[in-house]
């Protein structure tokens, strides 16, 4: 899976599909921290089997023993941090073949960090004023829409102008004396002679001496690097991907100069980037991450996570209905084989939403992708074995046997509802530590409703059902790179609706509805004949 398919999921769960309250989860039995197997379980934290692959929402990967050994090595020294990047930098441009090596705060801090890098030039004077730009040269970034996403965020915070391009042609023409940056995500599939291509991009960045960042994160690391290779001037890598190494730590390559700048960016050195720190130990075990990707068997450990997937497949085999369906990876990104179990919705009684959802929320927890109808009205929980550690298969075969082979009952019709909801209705919205005022305005037939939802800033579609007196109403706030799911659900009444309001990552809210009471105001209107002789 591409990091850009991986942002799109973001919209829908925190991971598998489905509601997760975190009353339901959380274990009443939290006490004191208990090291060892059961250190979650101790503070009533329930860990989770990762079959989806890279998320940092449930931990990112697992750190490599070297790793772990290197943190634990590096942590009872102290040493001075520039000589520690410096000498990380060398190190890395010997393993990769990149001219230089830094590694930053996780991989959105080390884009935020190279962005400074490219607005300042490694001037103090400049880097002490971002984000207030004024008098700076290079205040402006070209990204393609394809390539715009929610991680741009760190690009933006340095308070640079987003210049967004639809087309090569458009690219092209945007770039002038003010373009601090080009910013890509990862994308090798485009041919070198093909205008989204890397190359061809370079041909138009390099004559004016543009860097180009590249996105990596979520790849696997490629010596020579391929990006680098391509055109790039520096490649961003996640250091709790696929390369194991330590969740809050990234990985940038290429050229020396830009990253020497975006090292003065990051902390210790005060400036934007010293809310971003990354740690001595992290450092150590970013390297040590690289150092033993270099020397690991990437063939056996491919062979191994086939094995996994094929251990379940072999589980579900007697499930009459069920299809089991093995994936070799496609890309850098995500790269691990993946395993699609799919079935007919009608004929088992449930569908991929409801089974990710009973796995994620039941002992044992599993994280699945999942998808509720395929063309071909199949529905499937999707499940990627990169993140698999040994024992995970047959946990995971027999619960999702238990699951599919068991008898599910029809799901039940939709009651009458208990009112028509036609109209406007005021809502008020009660975050964590502030309250909202929005719009609904409805249009029901039967349980089915359509309408609008007006929010803060803009005002969109929104679809929905009643069951009786139980609402669900589902909108979306979408701008170019980011997106903020609401789904209300709760109790209508006659004049009243309230309940909870699920928003994906940014966790929950409380929402109130009453209608509109708009007075009645029966009163000629009368349009005037003339203009008016006074204002």
């Amino acid at each position: 899976m591409e990091r850009r398919d991986i942002i799109k999921s973001l919209s829908v769960l925190p991971f598998a599909g489905s509601f997760l309250p975190m009353d339901s989860l959380l274990s009443p039995a939290s006490g004191p921290l208990a090291p060892g197997q059961n250190i979650y379980q101790s503070i009533g934290v329930e860990p989770v089997i990762n079959c989806v692959g890279t998320y940092t929402i449930i931990g990112g990967s697992i750190e490599r023993p070297e790793v772990v050994s290197a943190m634990h090595d590096a942590s009872g020294f102290f040493i001075q941090y520039d000589e520690l990047a410096f000498g990380i930098g060398r190190r890395l441009a010997e393993i990769t073949g990149a001219e230089w090596g830094m590694v930053s705060a996780g991989c959105a801090a080390g884009m935020k960090h190279v962005t400074a890098a490219c607005v300042t030039g490694g001037n103090p004077e400049k880097l002490i004023r971002i984000p207030d730009l004024t008098g700076f040269d290079k205040t402006e970034v070209v990204i393609p829409r394809r390539s715009r996403n929610s991680y741009d965020h760190a690009i933006r915070n340095i308070g640079v102008k987003i210049i967004t391009v639809e087309t090569p042609e458009e690219l092209e023409k945007s770039l002038n004396g003010r373009t601090a940056m080009i910013y890509l995500m990862a994308n090798n599939e485009v041919p070198a002679d093909q205008p989204w291509s890397l190359e061809s991009i370079a041909k138009m960045a390099n004559p004016l001496n543009i860097p180009i960042l590249v996105d990596a994160a979520a790849e696997d690391l490629t010596f020579p690097n391929v990006h680098l290779q391509r055109g790039a001037t520096v490649v961003a890598y996640s250091g709790g991907k696929a390369i194991c190494g330590p969740q809050c730590a990234g990985l940038l390559l290429g050229k020396k100069d830009i990253l020497m700048s975006a090292w003065q960016a990051s902390s210790p050195h005060h400036g934007p980037g010293r809310d971003n720190k990354v740690g001595k130990e992290e450092m150590m075990g970013m390297l040590a991450a690289v150092e033993a990707w270099v020397k690991r068997d990437h063939v056996e450990k491919m062979k191994t996570w086939r094995t996994y997937l094929e251990n379940i497949s072999k589980r579900l085999s007697s499930v009459k209905g069920v299809t089991c369906t093995i994936r070799e990876p496609r890309g850098l990104s995500n790269h691990s084989p993946s395993l699609i179990i799919s079935w007919d919705p009608d004929e088992l009684n449930t569908n991929g939403m409801d089974v990710a959802e009973e796995l994620a929320t039941k002992q044992p927890r599993i994280a699945v992708h999942n998808t509720y109808l395929d063309d071909t009205g199949k529905t499937s929980i999707n499940l990627s074995s990169g993140q698999m550690q040994p024992g995970n298969d047959k946990i995971v075969g027999d619960r999702i046997y238990e699951i599919l082979s068991r008898k599910n009952p029809k799901p039940k019709q939709m009651s009458a509802p208990v009112a028509s909801l036609d109209g406007r209705w005021d809502v008020e919205i009660e975050f964590y530590s502030s309250k909202s005022q929005h719009t609904f305005f409805i249009e029901q037939d039967g349980n089915w409703i359509k309408g609008s939802h007006k929010g803060e800033f803009s005002l969109r579609d929104m679809y929905g059902i009643i069951d009786g007196d139980q609402i669900k109403l589902s909108s979306s706030d979408r701008l170019v790179a980011d997106h903020v799911p609401f789904v209300f659900y709760g109790t209508a009444m006659v004049d009243k609706m309230e309940g909870k309001i699920y928003m994906g990552e940014y966790i929950a809210a409380r929402f109130t509805a009453k209608r509109h009471d708009q007075r009645q105001n029966n009163r000629p209107i009368r349009v005037p004949n003339g203009q008016p002789l006074a204002t």
